[in-house]
């Protein structure tokens, strides 16, 4: 009965492993995507260079 048990538990693992690995099914970009026009974060990061410049000036004209 034991023998049997582990049989059984083997048989439905295996099962519930394979129906789970179906669930992990990755959806890949279609092979032509559009590039990006223009690069955000260089944008983003130009203004925060000069809000910083903007910040050093006006303190130290108040200093």
């Amino acid at each position: 009965m034991n023998a049997l048990m582990h049989v059984y538990f083997s048989i439905l693992s295996l099962v519930l492993f394979a129906i789970s690995d179906l669930g992990q099914a990755h959806k890949f970009a279609p092979p032509h995507a559009p590039v990006p026009s223009s690069d955000v974060s260089a944008v983003d990061q130009g203004i925060a260079y000069l809000l910083m410049v903007v910040a050093l000036a006006i303190t130290y004209m108040f200093h």
